[in-house]
């Protein structure tokens, strides 16, 4: 078993995409003495099925550049790491089938435009052009952002783990924490399953488990997990790897190439809540059976032409949300 340090300056709580970013993101300014413990293995929790779209234009300005620092680090994180992230900047396409829709849509164009993003409006026959499997029957007109993209989510953590490690953090596998120390206000280390280290700061990145984690320090964290479906379709010949995701908020779906397959999400407008009794240590639900998949959604085929593939895997995430 791996041997702990008694001490670390920081000791993150969680292996996942946003864990090894924390990680990543402290070593690069400087601060080395950093100890990332995670239960399992690197991604097992939810970020290994996480959908990997990469948008930019968010609700307000300061967010936008966020996102847009994100899509800047993915450009340069495999050359910098030398660990492949999948990120590919294939734009997205956001479309409108109703007047109101439209109008939404063309208001988030020109604050895009403020926040300094290139951005398109499209005619439905524009929007065809750029992804050929869409059904133009009903849309009013489309959004593009030619910089949005999509990356690996496993693979995109794996570089940020190995850049982590470049600059002196130390990532241990397969040691649980199971408890927050405090003293006089202030936490002072973890409990875990191989023993106590003690830490100048605690960061909890424990994705569907931070609202448990967060417990441990009597901190109220308003989240939780809740089901998200989305399919996988069998290889679709001439599918090209450069297809823009695609956006339908009146569907409430997504649609995005994954390896020559068509992966296909639905945000649902009332999510059924996961785990409200805790979540399971062993956690893993990665399949649903197709009779589930229609009881939670139906197929937005206004959108998308039915007859494309068919489908070859059902799947039931567990995303969190703030409640």
């Amino acid at each position: 078993m791996p041997s702990l340090p008694a001490h670390a300056r920081v000791v993150i709580i969680g292996g996942g995409i946003v864990g090894c970013s924390v990680a990543y993101h402290l070593a690069k300014r400087g601060c080395s003495d950093v100890l990332l413990l995670e239960r399992r293995r690197l991604t097992c929790g939810t970020t290994w099925h996480a959908a990997g779209l990469v948008g930019q234009l968010r609700a307000t300005q300061n967010l936008t550049r966020l996102a847009q620092y994100t899509t800047q680090l993915y450009e340069g994180l495999e050359r910098e790491t030398g660990q492949a992230t999948g990120f590919k900047q294939v734009g997205s396409i956001a479309v409108a089938a109703s007047a109101a829709r439209f109008e939404e849509l063309k208001r988030g164009a020109s604050m895009a435009r403020c926040f300094g993003l290139e951005v398109q409006i499209l005619s439905p026959g524009e929007a065809a052009e750029r992804w050929p499997l869409l059904s133009t029957q009903g849309l009013i007109g489309a959004v593009f952002l030619p910089k949005d993209g999509q990356t690996n989510p496993v693979d995109t953590t794996q570089a940020l783990a190995r850049g982590a490690r470049s600059g002196g953090v130390r990532i241990v596998e397969d040691v649980a924490v199971t408890a927050i120390r405090s003293a006089r206000g202030h936490i002072t280390g973890v409990a875990t399953t191989q023993g106590e280290v003690r830490a100048d700061a605690v960061v909890n990145c424990a994705g569907i488990w931070a609202r448990e984690v967060g417990a441990w320090a009597d901190v109220s964290m308003p989240l939780h997990a809740a089901e998200h479906f989305y399919i996988v379709t069998q290889p679709i010949p001439g599918l090209p790897a450069s297809l823009p995701i695609l956006r339908d908020a009146d569907a409430c779906s997504y649609f995005k190439e994954d390896t020559g397959k068509l992966l296909v999400g639905w945000f649902e407008p009332q999510a059924k809540p996961w785990g409200e009794a805790g979540i399971p240590a062993n956690f893993s639900r990665p399949c649903q059976t197709a009779g589930e998949l229609v009881e939670a959604t139906s197929w937005p085929s206004r959108k998308a032409r039915r007859k494309a593939a068919a489908v070859t895997g059902y799947f039931c995430s567990q995303d969190l949300v703030t409640m």
